[in-house]
């Protein structure tokens, strides 16, 4: 998978290089580019933003620069791109949306800053590659640096080789509309709290139940919009 992101911020994704993704990126499962958009502009002050037309709060980025960057991210390839801009404005980000995107061979992110980036960057971006809107959920951040990089973890740990065991997406919250159930390990008593007896009866059955259960019990609790209408 290739991946490529502008940003006014590049060295936020220096942490690309730890973790998985730093041992896919080594391994050559994963492929980063970082874009410095101010790279793309063509005046001493290496200005990206200007006052938006019909007036009002705040500063809206210019298009000129980033029509330059995102020529840059897609020259060379042949593989159309999936282009994602994070946004309030946009879809919900899920787990669905993460495995759908982890099956793509090229993702573009473009991080937005200010009030947001002129829409004609959008329309333009169309002509490149297929546009998504994405949004981490119903707030507003300062910038697309901490949503895409929370969607590019999202999404490159379901890319298969990068995470060791892949029995444990499998499990794991949201993969099958569920909240994940509850782990524990070793000891099997600690500062008065027991693990349930039925995870030490080696009965792989009652095991699985228990774990059924717990996500339906969990997700009734804590995220009952998961659950279908009863």
């Amino acid at each position: 998978m290739r991946i490529d992101v502008v940003s006014i911020f590049p060295s936020f994704f220096d942490v690309l290089e730890v973790s998985l993704l730093g041992r896919a990126r080594g391994s050559g499962l994963l492929d980063i580019g970082v874009h410095d958009l101010r790279d793309h502009t063509h005046d001493r002050h290496r200005t990206v933003d200007d006052t938006p037309y019909g007036g009002g709060a705040g500063m809206v980025m210019k298009p000129e620069p980033w029509g330059e960057a995102l020529d840059a991210a897609v020259a060379g390839r042949d593989d159309r791109p999936v282009i994602v801009f994070p946004s309030p404005a946009g879809e919900r980000f899920t787990q669905a949306t993460a495995r759908e995107l982890s099956t793509r061979s090229h993702i573009v992110f473009g991080c937005g800053r200010y009030e947001g980036i002129d829409e004609r960057v959008f329309d333009y971006a169309a002509e490149l590659g297929d546009v998504r809107l994405i949004s981490l959920g119903d707030y507003v951040l300062n910038g697309g640096e901490v949503a895409a990089m929370a969607m590019i973890e999202a999404v490159v740990r379901l890319v298969p080789g990068v995470v060791g065991n892949p029995a444990s997406l499998i499990e794991e919250s949201h993969e099958d509309g569920l909240l994940e159930y509850p782990s524990y390990t070793k000891p099997a008593q600690w500062r008065g709290r027991a693990v349930p007896d039925v995870l030490l009866s080696g009965h792989h059955g009652r095991v699985a139940q228990w774990r059924r259960d717990q996500q339906v019990q969990r997700t009734r609790e804590r995220r009952p919009d998961l659950l279908p209408p009863e």
